[in-house]
């Protein structure tokens, strides 16, 4: 069974049929725009929880709605950004394909999200990271691709900064690759230049999930983790002096949260403030 909501926004296509590696410098568009000081963001932690993704969806909208209600009053309207895992499921954009499943409906494995995001199916489950931004463009750049870019840029950085990993972007697909593994989704929404939805990246998921499905659609393309990578890394002679072994999945899932929040905090020019939940409310 499909789960779906009312539709009535605009969608952001996060898929393409021309296919180039770039050979551009990944940091070529340099997103991050220079102000003196830097705006206030409000982050609901829940990076070490399993969170339904109806319920996350549900939030999600309801801050939507909350923000067009401040700035319809003149009223201050900070952005927000949400971080957690999700139990697992399969979503699905607006003009997703059920021919990118590889399972008859009526017995699907996890529950199935028909959401108003772009982009065709993905999964997510324990071990992947969602960030959720829900941030006012016209504070930023009333540009649907820049943030596009700019949400690409974060994770890119992360992988540079921390894991001395080097991953790029490719030529008319949304997303960050390293070779020919997508270790990042990306599919937003955005309701008068109100953003949600957001990325995903895959930290020590397991990966099996991706094979009852195409992910995003792509035939010819691999789903990585950073995990996945590291372990390579490490059992390569030439790098395994190079790369600090990560004792356990926890810590990864740490590491990788840490330094999310720091390069989405630099790459946006925000400052990010921690907003404590109990995720028990009804949401």
């Amino acid at each position: 069974m499909i789960l779906a909501p009312n539709l009535g926004f605009r969608t952001i296509p996060t898929s393409c049929t021309t296919v180039k590696q770039q050979k551009d410098p990944p940091h070529q568009l340099n997103p991050v725009i220079p102000t003196k000081t830097k705006a206030r963001c409000e982050c609901f932690d829940l990076h070490k929880e399993l969170i339904p993704y109806g319920k996350a969806w549900s939030w999600q909208k309801q801050i939507v709605k909350q923000k067009q209600a401040l700035i319809q009053e003149h009223k201050d309207c900070p952005d927000s950004l949400i971080i957690l895992q999700h139990n697992p499921v399969y979503t699905m954009g607006t003009g997703s394909s059920e021919k990118f499943l590889n399972f008859d409906m009526k017995k699907a494995p996890f529950d199935v999200y028909r959401t108003e995001r772009g982009g065709e199916v993905t999964y997510h489950g324990p071990g992947q990271l969602l960030m959720y931004p829900i941030i006012n463009l016209r504070n930023h750049k009333m540009d649907l691709h820049w943030y596009l870019r700019t949400l690409e840029e974060v994770v890119i950085r992360v992988l540079s900064s921390t894991f001395s990993i080097k991953a790029s972007r490719i030529e008319g697909l949304t997303g960050v690759w390293v070779g020919n593994q997508k270790l990042a989704a990306i599919g937003v929404r955005v309701s008068k230049w109100i953003t949600y939805h957001g990325l995903a990246l895959n930290v020590t998921t397991d990966l099996t999930p991706f094979s009852w499905i195409v992910p995003c659609g792509l035939q010819d393309r691999q789903v990585g983790s950073i995990k996945g990578l590291l372990q390579e890394f490490q059992s390569s002679t030439q790098c395994s002096e190079a790369v600090k072994p990560v004792s356990d999945d926890d810590e990864l899932i740490d590491i990788s949260y840490k330094s999310l929040i720091r390069e989405f905090s630099e790459v946006f020019n925000l400052e990010i403030h921690q907003k404590g939940i109990n995720f028990g409310e009804d949401h």
